[in-house]
């Protein structure tokens, strides 16, 4: 669809994960519809985008509507939601086929959705091709189906100029910082902690500032680093926002994650990131960023993260950073 004047998004619901994850779709919706005025509707709870993360789409998002009951019961279709309101595209970024067949009873000119195989869609991909694994491929061929081009997240997320400030504060000058997140939602997704700080210290060997990205669910692990660790930097706190990970991955290097939230919180600054993956597939859960490397466990023999070798990390990091030759080789 070329020039839809206005477009209206609708998922379930956005957890803080969810939300980090969709930004590459945001930001390529709005590259692709740069005049138009976008809403977004979580029809069954909640979503980040009208809490946490709101800041972050400004720009992306003209309107968020959320926890309006749209999409969950039969009777729905006898009705038409959000009665009053009509919108010249709809992406229903769901596969649920009477979600689908509620969501497509909004008053549009083009309605865009995969559910049943696109057989309720107005617009289909161009060639016949597998749903993809990763939930944010999926999004994104939504939207190349609607404008009929390929997809590409141009738009850049805008900061609070305060939270810049902060981050400038916390990680100052023109240091090497290479970031390291060595947690995640589940313990089997981890690297092992032990290779995290062997890791920083040869980083601080290097003259390169190592800052570890701790969350609330690892701030038992803070002692034992700074222990380990004393040149390193662990500038967030309980309760941190998203916004202030992200300006400070913004000043790093180059950032090292497990399969976490603080992986897609570091991709989403696009810093060149070292993904590292074990149990969990990287083709359904790799974060989308343009400066991506993995390093995945069955390269190595195994499925645990503990076969990951600390001299590939080591090695891939030291690539990573020879591929920028602006950068400073000793703190400044």
């Amino acid at each position: 669809m070329a020039n839809p004047g206005s477009i209206l998004v609708y998922v379930g619901l956005d957890l803080v994960g969810d939300g980090l994850i969709k930004l590459p779709f945001l930001r390529a919706l709005r590259t692709a519809y740069p005049g138009a005025r976008i809403t977004w509707l979580a029809g069954k709870g909640k979503t980040v985008y009208a809490g946490i993360l709101a800041p972050l789409v400004r720009g992306l998002l003209d309107e968020v509507i959320e926890d309006v009951g749209i999409g969950d019961a039969w009777w729905e279709l006898r009705q038409r939601p959000l009665a009053g309101r009509r919108f010249d595209l709809v992406i229903d970024t769901q596969r649920r086929v009477m979600t689908s067949l509620i969501v497509r009873r909004i008053a549009h000119g083009c309605f865009v959705s995969a559910a049943a195989d696109w057989w309720l869609s107005d617009r289909r991909p161009s060639a016949t091709k597998a749903k993809p694994p990763a939930m944010i491929r999926q999004m994104l061929d939504l939207l190349e189906a609607a404008s009929g081009q390929p997809a590409r997240a141009d738009t850049p997320l805008a900061l609070d100029p305060a939270v810049e400030a902060e981050a400038a504060r916390l990680l100052p000058g023109k240091a090497v910082y290479v970031g390291l997140a060595p947690g995640a939602g589940g313990r089997h997704k981890c690297w092992p902690l032990e290779n995290y700080m062997a890791l920083a210290m040869r980083q601080a060997s290097r003259g390169r500032v190592p800052v570890i990205f701790l969350g609330p669910a690892e701030r038992a692990w803070e002692g034992e680093i700074r222990d380990a660790v004393p040149a390193a930097l662990l500038p967030l706190y309980e309760g941190a926002s998203p916004l202030l990970t992200i300006a400070l991955a913004r000043r790093l290097a180059v950032g090292v994650a497990n399969d976490s939230g603080a992986g897609h919180m570091l991709a989403a600054s696009e810093v060149p990131l070292l993904s590292l993956f074990g149990p969990t597939s990287p083709d359904k859960f790799a974060p989308l960023t343009p400066h991506l490397s993995l390093l995945r466990a069955q390269d190595f023999g195994s499925d645990a993260m503990q076969a990951i070798p600390l001299a590939a990390v080591a090695e891939a990091i030291d690539r990573l950073i020879a591929a920028q030759p602006g950068l400073r080789t000793t703190p400044g």
